[in-house]
């Protein structure tokens, strides 16, 4: 029995020091890359299965991948979702405002059962500025031909739907940022005016003259069914000549109608002739000029 016992402890001892030989190796594979992992692992326990080796190093890979749930602003987005890069940002701001002012010069013609009101066109160009413009994406977007090539680059960080939110595009909630909100639906595809107002976009100034392009401009108007309402600042125009700046938005249902897409030079707005409608400091009515939260 004795000899027994003895033959149990030096099994486990050796068992021990095994698991010892691969685990400690292991822990160091979180500090290392992939490549260096496997080769700790053969320099420590050349006999050691090498199924377990890639399981290692599967796991250190996908840490590597996993989203960034970092929220450096603390706004609820992750940093990850943010275009930190000056050329994305000035891509995305190009393809957002080119697709929103074209739809109303060109509009493609899937894109109508789509946007029936004002936030609905700002999601649709939103959602296709950040997919990758490729000729599969012109064809299921059914981009009207005579537009031709705009001669924009893509966002380079990540293209839609492949990028850190999955399908979601907009923030649904406050709240700060959690690990839950990237599957308990806090982000979703779909947004109201109001919802692009409160989470997923922040204030610039109520004066227009600080509008960049890509940024939207919000009114509140009381007593209407829909009383938040948004425009986008196109800026200079992509398909008139003048020079001045543009705006782009959709009315939303009139009189019980549908409505339609519209684009006025921000100068005339400003003197539009129902003063509830002009982006003025003094117009209790707007509520300012606010830039998305990827911008940010």
């Amino acid at each position: 029995m004795l000899k027994t016992k003895e033959r149990h402890r030096k099994t486990n001892r050796k068992q021990t020091g095994i698991a010892a030989g691969i685990l400690v190796p292991a822990l160091l594979c979180w500090w290392l890359t992939v490549d260096q992992c496997l080769s700790r692992l053969g320099q420590h326990h050349p006999s050691a299965d090498i199924g377990l080796a890639a399981g290692i190093a599967a796991g250190v890979q996908s840490a590597a991948t996993a989203p960034d749930l970092h929220d450096s602003l603390g706004d609820g987005f992750p940093d990850g979702a943010r275009l930190d890069h000056p050329e994305d940002r000035v891509n995305f701001t190009r393809w957002l405002t080119y697709l929103a002012e074209a739809e109303y010069y060109h509009p493609a013609p899937g894109a109508a059962g789509e946007i029936q009101d004002c936030a609905a066109l700002i999601r649709y160009a939103f959602r296709n500025a950040l997919a990758a413009h490729t000729p599969a994406w012109r064809e299921s977007a059914e981009f009207p031909g005579a537009l031709g090539e705009p001669g924009f680059g893509d966002v380079r960080k990540f293209s839609y739907p492949d990028w850190p939110l999955g399908r979601g595009l907009f923030r649904t909630r406050a709240g700060p940022l959690q690990a839950s909100d990237l599957t308990d639906g806090t982000f979703a595809e779909f947004a109201d005016t109001s919802t692009l107002l409160h989470f997923n976009a922040f204030f610039v100034s109520r004066d227009v003259g600080a509008a960049e392009p890509g940024d939207l401009l919000f009114f509140y108007q009381p007593g209407q069914r829909e009383p938040y309402h948004s425009m986008l600042f196109v800026g200079r125009s992509y398909f008139q000549p003048q020079g001045s700046d543009w705006i782009v938005y959709h009315t939303g249902d009139l009189n019980g109608q549908r409505g339609e897409i519209r684009e006025v030079e921000a100068h005339e707005l400003v003197e539009h002739q129902d003063a509830r409608w002009r982006p003025l400091e003094q117009n209790p009515r707007f509520l300012g000029v606010y830039r998305l939260e990827i911008l940010r």
